[in-house]
């Protein structure tokens, strides 16, 4: 993956939306701390407003953005069992009402911190991203960035080319009592 352009950045900070590859698959993504942008990802995705997105991050300590706060113990879990960063997303419990915009009243967030550096770097710039798949609810996911323009046309405010990518989605985990219980089968086999 090439480095994201100056002008991405820029787009996504200011509340834009757009396509990027991830990790996995490609994602339509903006900033999680802006409750315009992620209304405007449900409206254009007709994402099912009950379900909530998963937020790419690029250190532990953007958890605290949010008001997540965990263990040297539960940190110390996640990198030794190569989770994070990886292609699994965390479910962590969240009742704070202020980011009811995100949790879309399951009282929880789901997280992912990709192992690519040049998305790292993105999200470092940018701040936490939500990243629901480029596609329409119930469709397959884009697997390039012209089968995106095809769901999307002109509603997002930028396409990031990519090679085209096959993966599958994130594996969904919550870990309850030092136990993972997977929710989601995905590109990680427990």
């Amino acid at each position: 993956m090439k480095p994201f352009d100056r002008n991405i950045v820029d787009v996504l900070v200011s509340g834009g939306i757009g396509i990027i590859p991830t990790d996995t698959i490609y994602g339509l993504v903006g900033r999680a701390e802006i409750v315009d942008t992620v209304e405007r990802i449900y409206r254009i995705r007709k994402r099912n407003a009950h379900k909530p997105c998963i937020i790419l991050i690029s250190s532990y300590e953007d958890l605290k953005k949010f008001n997540i706060e965990i263990s040297s113990e539960m940190q110390l879990f996640l990198e030794t069992r190569r989770l994070w960063p990886g292609k699994v997303s965390i479910v962590f419990p969240n009742a704070d009402p202020r980011f009811e915009y995100l949790t879309r009243g399951t009282n929880s967030l789901a997280f992912r911190m990709p192992d690519i550096p040049e998305l790292l770097d993105l999200l470092t710039q940018t701040g936490p991203l939500v990243a629901p798949s480029a596609n329409r609810e119930g469709d397959p996911p884009a697997a390039t960035t012209d089968s995106a323009r095809e769901y999307f046309k002109d509603s997002v405010d930028f396409y990031v080319d990519g090679e085209e990518l096959h993966s599958l989605p994130s594996t969904l985990i919550q870990i309850v009592d030092g136990k993972t219980v997977v929710l989601r089968e995905g590109a990680v086999t427990f």
